[in-house]
């Protein structure tokens, strides 16, 4: 299964869903994370708070491949997209193993396949240096075998997106 994140409004939503069988708005409709950790503990991989996000957890531990289209900001996710990781940290459990020689969360739903992210706006080399790093970090602490990072010059290019 495929899961698509993005920030992009609704003109590119039909184009996504041909893309994948799942699809994440991260339009800011939704509460953000409180940090309670009750994804952790009280009710696994799901949040007590009854809005989009409830199952994010269960939906990106399901998918096979994750791709996360987001607008650059300073070498980052923007907010929209992560306050819906944030609200994901439920794939892992409280408990810590290695993985690769480092200390890594369990992770709830097993290894998957691929993490792609896609980032469009304005980018210098070092935010595009941070991006690539913070991207393979994520690959692992989510439990993906592959990463790729891809720097899309503009939303027009984004037909190049599997």
């Amino acid at each position: 299964m495929k899961t698509i994140i993005h920030d992009l409004n609704e003109k590119y939503e039909m184009i996504l869903k041909e893309k994948c069988q799942k699809i994440i708005s991260a339009n800011g409709k939704y509460a953000p994370c409180q940090g309670c950790f009750g994804c952790w503990t009280k009710h696994p991989a799901g949040c007590y708070m009854k809005d989009t996000l409830e199952t994010v957890c269960r939906d990106i531990g399901k998918t096979d491949e994750l791709v996360i289209i987001t607008e650059n900001c300073y070498g980052a996710y923007s907010p929209s997209v992560k306050n819906v990781l944030d609200r994901s940290i439920g794939l892992s459990t409280p408990f810590s193993t290695y993985r690769g020689r480092q200390m890594h969360h369990t992770l709830r739903y097993g290894k998957k396949e691929k993490l792609t992210v896609y980032a469009y706006g304005d980018m210098t080399d070092a935010e595009k240096e941070t991006f690539q790093y913070m991207v393979e970090r994520n690959a692992i602490n989510f439990g993906f075998q592959t990463f790729e990072f891809r720097y899309l010059e503009s939303l027009d290019k984004s037909e190049g997106i599997n």
